[in-house]
């Protein structure tokens, strides 16, 4: 009797992970046939001319690395990219520390940083709007000083309004996902480094930085792909074709999409999707203590 009931317990796992299966299969068909199918199809008519269905090999790839406009864009991109996402990790930790310790307040403070998450990409345009526009409340402010207002979306300063408004928009779920890498510290690690006589930077970064490699990994992956998504508060600003400063790769590819370039728009987008790949792949050997 003994004998049936071990055998049953060893056949309840095979038979649990047949309904996880069951249960994960509509979601993996949807990742399927939206996501990884299409891109396949798009990797293919990168090599192919899109009326003819004619090989041309490199020669899409070839056009649009000699397009001034995509090597615009993706400079851009690859700034907006390179500041905006650092800023953010670096700000939210910031503020994570002392929240998931417990500051009078705290609670209030982590639902306001969620706020802007719940609020719609024409609302956050709209505060824009009223805040950067040549009319705006930013220029009224100045005029009382005595200092000439300019149309902040139209000139230089449209980079830094753009990177403000990523790292409004994403602060609140870095700082969610900071504090829940900091509860997962063992509380006994900081305390008996105190007892030793460490202080409070000596154990953030000897010990808090360290144990949070992991969370680090996820957060910059997030912050990296997030970072894509401001092409939607440029777009709706300054239109199809903004300031160079803020001129985007989703701004290109939405002009080569109007203008039905489907073998520019197949290529630029295999291009977007390696380098993105690469960084990640490169975060997670950094990650993992592998040589790059």
């Amino acid at each position: 009797m003994s004998r049936k009931r071990k055998g049953c317990r060893r056949a309840a796992p095979g038979v649990g992970e047949r309904w996880g299966l069951v249960f994960v299969l509509p979601s993996l068909m949807g990742v399927l046939v939206f996501y990884a199918v299409p891109y396949l199809d798009v990797i293919r008519r990168s090599f192919v001319r899109t009326l003819t269905g004619e090989f041309t090999g490199i020669e899409n790839f070839r056009l649009v690395l000699g397009n001034p406009a995509f090597r615009l864009a993706a400079a851009n991109t690859a700034k907006m990219m390179a500041v905006s996402v650092p800023v953010l990790v670096v700000f939210s930790l910031m503020l994570a520390v002392p929240l998931q310790k417990g500051v009078p307040g705290g609670r209030w403070f982590k639902s306001g940083l969620l706020i802007p998450m719940a609020i719609p990409v024409a609302s956050v345009v709209l505060l824009w709007q009223c805040i950067f526009a040549k009319q705006g409340f930013l220029n009224g402010f100045l005029n009382l000083f005595g200092i000439p207002g300019t149309d902040w979306m139209n000139t230089k300063y449209a980079f830094a309004v753009l990177v403000f408004s990523y790292v409004w928009k994403n602060l609140g779920y870095s700082v969610i996902l900071w504090i829940a890498a900091l509860e997962g510290i063992p509380a006994e690690i900081n305390e008996a480094a105190r007892m030793d006589g460490a202080g409070e930077w000596v154990i953030f970064f000897r010990i808090t930085i360290p144990n949070l490699f992991s969370a680090l990994f996820t957060i910059t992956v997030l912050s990296l792909i997030n970072s894509f998504k401001v092409f939607r508060e440029a777009y709706l600003v300054a239109g199809d074709y903004p300031d160079e400063s803020i001129y985007m790769l989703q701004h290109l590819f939405n002009n080569w999409y109007r203008n039905l370039d489907v073998d520019k728009m197949a290529a630029g987008a295999v291009l977007s999707g390696t380098v993105l790949l690469i960084l990640v792949c490169l975060f997670w050997r950094k990650w993992e203590g592998e040589e790059v």
